[in-house]
């Protein structure tokens, strides 16, 4: 293994803002704790909470370091005391609580995986991506094979995934998307139904293909007043798992709908969970997913990647919304 340098070059947020405000600076190379290993970064997914963090909307939790960046995927270049699954020089890729933006970055041993047969590139789109499908799905949303998912934004990294894993699953996929080459693309990774939200109502495009049944489950990153219309368009004892919300966290809602159908509408966010919590979900992602990925069953949609001194450009790319699928940093 080469040396490990003093200090690494990072991309910091100089002040909330526009994409500009991510400059490289350099930082001191961290030093791994108890249970934690530093990985030297070969690349980092992009994800919305790096957005948003960048405009001062998401600060990271206690602990955390302010540099954005929640998922990558490179070589392990140290050990902190207690790591015994990896070894220095294993390819790995990792869920991390901020830090992904720079040359080494501190990932708990437990929330790393092995790269089950994908390039460094792609790996680093999975981790957040994956973890976030697997715990909101089908842990809190309880999908099973021959019930029907409804994944609002199918076109992003949360719906690329989405949709393969429920159709690698078992289940039926419905999607809604803003463009019909975006539709045409969820079709592509298997979604069996895409609606074009801008055109179609995606209630009644649910009703009819599930016979007027609804969803089991819906996943959703837009809130407001898709909060509603996911209650009309959810089955009885359907369950709605709420991710994100791109419009508005506030809604009027006739919660009859949640009685009369018997709905559960939980939600979750991963960065602020315990160790433990994700180390848990990380452990049931390798059992039942990273075989899919190894089968060539999931496989991460890459849209662009870039070098990570353009993060700027990246997140201008995040926030045109025009990608399908990941934008990955390379370092």
């Amino acid at each position: 293994m080469a040396t490990i340098p003093a200090t690494m070059t990072v991309i910091g947020i100089k002040t909330p803002g526009a994409p500009e405000v991510l400059v490289p600076e350099q930082r001191p190379v961290p030093t791994p704790g108890e249970g934690e290993i530093l990985v030297k970064v070969a690349a980092a997914g992009v994800n919305r909470p790096d957005v948003m963090q960048r405009k001062g909307l998401y600060p990271p939790p206690p602990g955390a370091p302010d540099i954005p960046g929640l998922e990558i995927a490179g070589e392990v270049a140290a050990l902190g005391a207690g790591v015994t699954r990896w070894k220095l020089g294993d390819r790995v890729m990792a869920l991390v609580s901020g830090g992904g933006y720079g040359e080494y970055c501190l990932a708990q041993g437990s929330h790393a995986l092995p790269l089950a047969g994908l390039s460094l590139v792609e790996a680093a789109a999975i981790p957040e991506t994956l973890l976030t499908v697997w715990h909101n799905v089908f842990e809190r949303g309880g999908l099973k094979s021959g019930e029907t998912l409804l994944v609002h934004g199918g076109s992003s990294g949360i719906g690329t995934t989405a949709i393969q894993l429920a159709k690698a699953l078992g289940a039926r996929v419905i999607t809604t998307a803003g463009s019909d080459e975006k539709c045409e693309a969820c079709r592509k990774l298997g979604a069996d139904l895409a609606v074009n939200y801008k055109r179609q109502d995606f209630v009644a495009e649910t009703k009819t293909f599930t016979d007027g049944k609804g969803a089991n489950v819906i996943l959703d990153m837009v809130g407001g007043d898709y909060i509603p219309r996911n209650y009309e368009a959810a089955s009885v004892e359907g369950r709605i798992v709420q991710i994100a919300f791109m419009g508005s966290p506030k809604a009027e809602v006739n919660f009859m709908r949640l009685m009369l159908k018997r709905l559960h509408h939980t939600g979750s966010t991963l960065r602020s969970r315990s160790n433990a919590d994700k180390g848990a979900i990380t452990r049931a992602v390798e059992q039942h997913a990273l075989p899919l990925i190894a089968a060539g069953k999931l496989k991460p949609v890459i849209y662009k990647t870039f070098p990570l001194k353009e993060a700027a450009a990246a997140h201008s790319l995040m926030e045109s919304s025009a990608h399908i699928g990941k934008i990955v940093l390379e370092i």
